[in-house]
C-alpha cells in the first residue's frame, strides 16, 4: 500500500525482525531538500500493484483467424463472434494465481470490434447474436475483477481500427490526417473514451494502444474526458500526459539503473517523443516528470513466437518458470511494473496451460518473499539491520518512500561475515519503488545500507533481507 504515517511508524518499530542502528553516518542527519518529481496517489496505487495481467481478445480470434498479433485488415460478420464458453471469472483465476493486483481487458483492439454496448458505430456486441446482442464483456470483466479483489483497467485502440480504416492513428490507412473523415473518427474516439471512462466505476488505469494522438496532432480531445470521469486513475498515454512509460522493449527487462522520472523540457511526454526515446529503458535521474517504467511481455514468447493473442498449438511457447523469475527481477525488481499478456481462446477461456504456469510463478514469488529474515526502515545516509541470529541470505530488497520522490543516487549493501568483517554484497544507483539484489548465499549477522550519493535526505521505506 502507499506509504502513510501509520505504515511508516509500523515499519520503523520492527523490533523483532530488525532494528535501525545509528552508525558513523547519523540516520537523523538532513540535507537540503530540492524540488523533486513525485507520484500522484493514482500512480502510487498503480506502482504498489507491481504485477498486472492484460487479456487479449478480439473479433478475429472469435472468428478463428489467427494472424500474428491480430494484424488482420478486414472486418467480419458480427455473427462470427460466438465465444461459447466465455467466463471472465475464469480469466481472473489466472491473475489471482500469478499474484497480480490489477488486470486490463482489450475492450477494442486493431479490428475495431466494440466488446461493450455502444451505438457509436454498428460493429460490436450489439450487432452480434451472442447473448442476444446484449453482451457486455467490459462490464463482466470489471465485475469479475471486483469479486477477485483485483483492480480493473481498460485498454482500447484509437491507433488502429480496421472498421474505420485507421492504421497509425489516422483514417485512410494512415493517410487521412486533417480530413473530414478523420474528424468523424476523432468524435468516435472521444465517444469511446466517454463510455469506457464513465460506465464502469473507478479504474486503475486507461490504456490507449500505442497512445492516443492529441488535438494539436490532428487527434481526438480525449484527455479532458478521462480527467472528468477518472480523476483517480492512471492515464497511458498521449503527448500531453504519460502517467507511466513503456520501457522500450517487449523482452522483459528494464535498465540498471532505472529511474521513475523523465525529462519534461520537450513539448511532448510520450515514448514517441524524440526527447523521451533515448531514456525509456533507464529513465533520467532527477527528471522533472514522474513516469515510472512499465515492462510488458506476452506470456507466449519463446522459440520464435512473440504472440499477444491465442493461436492453436502454442502452449509450448509459454515462458519457462526460470525465465519468468528473471523477468520479475528485471522489472518489479528494477523499479517498474510487470504486465503479462494473457491470451483468450476462441471459446473465451484462458488456456489451462497458462493458468498452471502462472500459478507456479505466483507460488515462486510468494516463496521468495513470504517471510524476511529481517526488515527495517528509516531516514538518513546509513541504516543497519541486525538479524535475530546469523542467517544465510541471498536477496536484499530495497524501497524508498517515493511519496517524497527518488532521493538515492548511489549506495552499497554490506553484511558482516566471519568475525567482524564487512563484505560488500551489492551496489547500485536507483532504488525507487523497489529494487531487488540477488547474490551468492551468504551467512550474515548484520547488514548495512550506506547511501553514498543522494539528492536529499534518503527516506527508506523498507530494507529487507531474504
Amino acid at each position: 500500500m502507499p506509504t502513510t504515517r501509520r505504515n511508516f511508524l509500523k515499519h520503523s518499530s520492527l523490533a523483532l525482525t530488525g532494528t535501525i542502528l545509528a552508525g558513523s553516518h547519523n540516520t537523523h542527519a538532513s540535507q537540503p531538500t530540492p524540488q523533486l518529481a513525485k507520484p500522484t496517489p493514482a500512480q502510487l496505487r498503480w506502482q504498489d500493484c507491481e504485477v498486472g495481467l492484460i487479456y487479449h481478445f478480439d473479433m478475429p480470434i472469435a472468428a478463428g483467424e489467427f494472424a500474428s498479433n491480430n494484424q488482420v485488415r478486414r472486418t467480419f460478420d458480427p455473427t462470427n463472434y460466438n465465444p461459447t464458453k466465455l467466463d471472465t471469472d475464469q480469466w481472473l483465476e489466472a491473475a489471482k494465481a500469478a499474484g497480480a493486483k490489477y488486470a486490463i481487458f482489450t475492450a477494442t483492439h486493431f479490428n475495431g470490434f466494440m466488446q461493450w454496448q455502444s451505438n457509436l458505430y454498428p460493429y460490436g456486441l450489439k450487432q452480434a447474436k451472442w447473448r442476444g446482442g446484449k453482451g457486455d464483456i467490459v462490464a463482466d470483466f470489471v465485475e469479475s475483477c471486483r469479486k477477485a479483489d483485483i483492480l480493473p483497467g481498460i485498454y482500447f485502440s484509437t491507433h488502429r481500427n480496421v472498421y474505420w480504416q485507421v492504421w497509425g492513428h489516422y483514417v485512410d490507412w494512415g493517410k487521412g490526417k486533417g480530413t473530414e473523415a478523420q474528424e468523424r473518427f476523432n468524435r468516435v474516439a472521444e465517444g469511446m473514451t466517454e463510455e469506457l471512462c464513465s460506465r464502469y466505476g473507478d479504474l486503475v488505469q486507461i490504456w490507449y494502444d500505442a497512445g492516443v494522438k492529441a488535438p494539436f496532432q490532428g487527434g481526438p480531445d480525449a484527455l479532458p474526458i478521462f480527467e472528468k470521469h477518472q480523476p483517480d486513475s492512471v492515464f497511458y498515454h498521449s503527448p500531453q500526459r504519460s502517467d507511466h512509460r513503456w520501457i522500450g522493449n517487449e523482452s522483459g527487462h528494464a535498465g540498471d539503473p532505472c529511474w521513475a522520472t523523465m525529462p519534461a523540457k520537450d513539448s511532448e511526454v510520450s515514448h514517441n517523443a524524440p526527447g523521451w526515446k533515448p531514456y525509456l529503458h533507464s529513465g533520467v535521474a532527477g527528471g522533472e516528470y514522474w513516469s515510472p517504467g512499465m515492462v510488458d511481455v506476452p506470456f507466449r514468447a519463446i522459440d520464435g513466437v512473440h504472440n499477444w493473442f491465442w493461436r492453436p498449438g502454442q502452449d509450448k511457447n509459454i515462458y519457462t518458470l526460470e525465465q519468468l523469475d528473471k523477468i520479475y527481477d528485471q522489472s518489479v525488481g528494477r523499479n517498474c511494473n510487470l504486465v503479462i499478456g494473457e491470451v483468450i481462446t476462441s471459446e473465451g477461456l484462458v488456456p489451462e496451460a497458462d493458468i498452471k504456469r502462472l500459478s507456479e510463478f505466483g507460488q515462486l514469488i510468494q516463496n521468495r518473499f513470504a517471510k524476511p529474515a529481517g526488515e527495517t526502515s528509516g531516514n538518513g545516509t546509513q541504516l543497519e539491520l541486525k538479524l535475530p541470529k546469523p542467517t544465510q541470505i541471498e536477496q536484499v530488497v530495497l524501497a524508498e518512500d517515493i511519496t517524497q520522490g527518488e532521493r538515492v543516487r548511489e549506495y552499497q549493501v554490506e553484511g558482516i561475515v566471519g568475525g567482524n568483517v564487512w563484505k560488500t554484497l551489492a551496489t547500485g544507483q536507483s532504488i525507487g519503488h523497489k529494487w531487488i539484489h540477488r547474490f551468492e548465499p551468504t551467512e550474515v549477522a548484520q547488514l548495512r545500507l550506506t547511501v553514498t550519493k543522494s539528492a536529499a535526505t534518503p527516506m527508506i521505506r523498507s530494507f529487507a533481507a531474504y
